[in-house]
């Protein structure tokens, strides 16, 4: 496998480290590396990308969630296809370091990636396209490791509309099936991206707690990928988690900084989301707020968020929240 590392100063890799020390946990519900590392034929170890596996070894406990992107131009078995070979290629990469991270399918494989200081390493489709349109294929991607579904990406596919789509409808009867079939198999349903009814759709179909791997506040920056009040308290009250978004267009209307992610968090937290925030930095799947545009700098608003809202709310939002959900929900 070729590295893709050139551009990437050698000096960067252990910036997260204090003296030798490991700083914090970070748990990281989204980001979109393994897709493009497939895509730039790069390593997962190391690459010049928003995130690798060596400059995550500064942190005491680390676990991301790795998404496999559908674009919305890929539809029917193609897409079926093209996530099959991005899951192998995850499923290849992991092996290959199988000495620092455990591709985690199960809550005891998470567990005990966790109790033994191993890096944890989790498997997500973001556009149900993937499946397309069948259920066989979700019995498919479960084989494959995927512990989570976000079930539109903006467009419209077989299991209903994304945010994107004019006049978007909710679910489709195979989205309700599929919905149903994902809390029989513990698999994490996602409603980032989905359209505001599908998002109801999902309330009002699902048995089990659902995500929000990456979006932010509406009531704080007006982007049609932000959560509205009403939906993030859904997600809160029923036990599930919401990922916050290092997205700069997401965060502000203007120009976006640092500041603009601890005015989200304190919204949520003030919608009483201490138990359900979390992080989802959405890394080599947008443009992120300057300043925490590589997985080595998080360390930046760990410390901002325990200045702002205390050392017990910044840990629950970058490691509990997550792990917790992770090990309650996973099969």
């Amino acid at each position: 496998m070729q590295s893709c590392r050139e551009s990437f100063p050698a000096c960067a890799v252990h910036s997260i480290r204090r003296k030798g020390e490991k700083i914090m946990n970070y748990f990281d519900l989204h980001c979109d590396t393994a897709t493009e590392c497939f895509q730039k034929h790069c390593s997962l170890a190391r690459n010049s990308l928003a995130l690798d596996l060596e400059r995550t070894a500064g942190y005491e406990k680390w676990a991301q969630v790795f998404a496999v992107w559908i674009d919305d131009s890929l539809r029917g078995e193609e897409a079926f296809r093209y996530f099959r070979s991005v899951a192998q290629f995850f499923a290849g990469e992991t092996a290959k370091n199988k000495g620092t991270v455990s591709f985690c399918r199960t809550a005891g494989e998470l567990k005990k990636a966790a109790g033994s200081g191993k890096r944890a390493a989790l498997l997500s489709i973001e556009g149900s396209a993937a499946l397309a349109g069948n259920l066989q294929h979700l019995y498919d991607a479960k084989r494959l490791g995927v512990s989570l579904i976000t079930l539109t990406w903006n467009g419209r596919c077989e299991v209903g509309d994304g945010c994107g789509v004019s006049d978007a409808g909710g679910l489709t009867p195979f989205g309700k099936r599929l919905v149903r079939e994902m809390n029989r198999l513990c698999m994490v349903v996602d409603v980032s991206h989905l359209s505001e009814k599908g998002f109801w759709d999902v309330a009002r179909t699902a048995q089990r707690p659902f995500v929000a791997s990456h979006s932010d506040s509406k009531a704080v920056c007006g982007h049609r990928r932000n959560l509205t009040d009403e939906q993030f308290c859904e997600i809160a009250k029923g036990g599930g988690l919401v990922g916050m978004n290092l997205c700069a267009s997401f965060l502000s209307e203007s120009v976006a900084s640092v500041e603009d992610v601890l005015r989200h968090a304190d919204h949520f937290l003030n919608l009483g989301g201490e138990n359900a925030l979390a992080v989802g930095s959405d890394f080599d799947g947008c443009t992120p707020v300057e300043g925490l545009d590589r997985v080595e700098r998080m360390g930046r608003l760990c410390g901002l968020l325990k200045d702002e809202f205390g050392r017990e709310v910044a840990d629950r939002i970058f490691w509990e929240n997550a792990f917790d959900f992770f090990a309650k929900n996973m099969n």
